[in-house]
């Protein structure tokens, strides 16, 4: 759920009510402390720009303080959908969406950044700011106390010469950082070849785990020769791709539709894919869960779901993808899911979609097969 349109005042941020849905607000303090940090905006088109926006408040009061042409990326699909909704209830443009390019920041003057938790993604972003924006440019980093750490100054202090804290404000702080480092060169994406699997990995720094495959992965992987047959397989919220390449080098005669949320994993799962030859078979959509499919179209999903907001664990969004999974699945197919043990889902896949069993289980991973009632 979006909330209610911004007014043109900074102050009437303080008034933006919660979002329901997700029981956060559509603002925090971070947003209003990174507008008055940035004082005076630059009058150029195409000076500021904000990466990391939650659902627009960052941007619309860039907009609303004299910003021109601003230049916006957000990873998330949602977070997209909700500065989009906001900004038309409220009649604005003069913002421009890129992705986590060279086009984003080239020449720019000021980066509004709420910081990202990953210390990986935070370098990407660092590096690509250092590389492509104004020798003159300044960042402005924000993030919550409570979720920033002494290392984001280091990444930070890898690509820019001056990283300095400001003082806590609402349990909020900005790192203002400038000075970009001459030598910078880019780093990402990353790449691994895994022999022990025969698959090449490649990720951006927003993916979770990046080039590696995590336990509960190669715990699903272990069991792709025992899914059924189908003409083509979902690879749902595919993160880096591996398990989407994975399908695809195990049965040459299949297509993969891989889809995520992140914009990072979708760059991330079409260079995974190409890296192991099987590009031409893996088709990468960045949606919300399973909305470009059909009802009762889909024969295989696999899915490791996510389980955490931020640094808390939360089911609520592995239960959205179940959801969605039963309304996708055709009459007797197949969803194979790995989770966290002690999360204990399936009872809940046994509601949902239908019949699951336990194939494999160990003290931290479990594997299930849950067939689609008929």
């Amino acid at each position: 759920m979006v909330s209610e349109p911004l007014t043109s005042d900074w102050d009437d941020l303080r008034r933006w009510p919660d979002v329901e849905a997700s029981n956060l607000q559509a603002w925090d303090a971070t947003d209003l402390l990174l507008l008055d940090e940035a004082g005076a905006l630059p009058g150029g088109d195409g000076d500021v720009v904000v990466i990391g926006d939650h659902h627009g408040a960052l941007t619309l009061g860039a907009l609303a303080a004299g910003g021109s042409g601003v230049r916006v990326h957000q990873d998330g699909i949602l977070n997209e959908r909700a500065l989009d909704a906001n900004a038309g209830r409220r009649g604005v443009d003069g913002y421009a969406r890129h992705g986590l390019d060279a086009s984003l920041v080239a020449g720019a003057r000021l980066v509004l950044l709420q910081l990202p938790r990953s210390l990986d993604e935070l370098d990407e972003i660092a590096q690509l700011i250092a590389q492509h924006a104004h020798a003159d440019v300044r960042v402005l980093a924000g993030g919550r106390v409570k979720h920033m750490s002494l290392r984001m100054n280091d990444v930070l202090g890898a690509s820019f010469t001056t990283v300095r804290p400001s003082l806590a404000r609402q349990k909020s702080r900005v790192l203002r950082v400038s000075g970009p480092r001459e030598d910078i060169a880019t780093t990402w994406p990353r790449q691994r070849t895994h022999d022990d699997l025969g698959v090449t990995v490649v990720a951006h720094g927003g993916v979770f785990a990046g080039t590696n495959i995590d336990i509960g992965t190669r715990l699903l992987l272990e069991h792709l020769p025992e899914m059924r047959e189908a003409d083509r397989a979902v690879d749902l919220a595919s993160g880096s791709g591996v398990v989407a390449a994975a399908l695809a080098l195990a049965r040459p005669a299949l297509s993969v539709l891989a889809t995520d949320q992140s914009a990072a994993a979708v760059a991330s799962t079409v260079a995974t894919a190409e890296a192991n030859g099987v590009g031409q078979r893996v088709e990468v959509v960045r949606a919300d869960a399973l909305e470009m499919l059909e009802p009762a179209t889909a024969q295989l999903i696999v899915l490791n779901p996510p389980f955490h907001v931020g640094s808390a664990v939360h089911t609520g969004l592995a239960e959205r993808l179940f959801a969605d999974a039963a309304r996708a699945l055709e009459p007797g197919g197949e969803l194979w899911c790995v989770w966290n043990t002690p999360l204990s889902y399936r009872p809940i896949l046994d509601k949902l979609i239908g019949s699951t069993k336990q194939v494999q289980r160990t003290s931290k991973f479990t594997v299930t097969s849950s067939r689609k009632r008929t």
